[in-house]
């Protein structure tokens, strides 16, 4: 319960974004790694390396289990997205703008150019 009343004074929007930016960032590795890696119908990146473009090296049902892999480590990269975009963004709703970031309005003196 400590941690919901330090998430309005900034508990844990204060450690858990950097947090969450690492794990994003070696979910996006994982995942690019994993592109690469597939079969593709010209033999994928891996016949570049010397290896056989119509074998895998992870056998016959490879390309089936890369593909699924493939879905669901995208789908934690995108659902850790929304959650740091939703960590970081400012909670604006239902309070009005403060005075620094409203315009000035111009008194008639400063229209005339006094």
């Amino acid at each position: 319960m400590e941690l919901w009343i330090g998430f309005a004074e900034g508990g844990l929007r204060g450690w858990l974004p950097p947090l969450l930016n690492i794990i994003l960032l070696l979910v996006g590795l994982f995942l690019i790694l994993l592109v690469l890696i597939q079969k593709g119908k010209g033999g994928g990146l891996a016949g570049a390396f010397g290896g056989a473009g119509g074998s895998s090296a992870f056998g016959s049902r490879a390309g089936d289990t890369f593909t699924r892999i493939t879905i669901y480590v995208a789908a934690v990269w995108l659902l850790l997205t929304m959650i740091l975009i939703k960590l970081v963004q400012p909670t604006t709703a239902g309070t009005t703008p403060s005075a620094e970031l409203q315009a000035p309005v111009p008194t008639e003196q400063q229209e005339q150019g006094e």
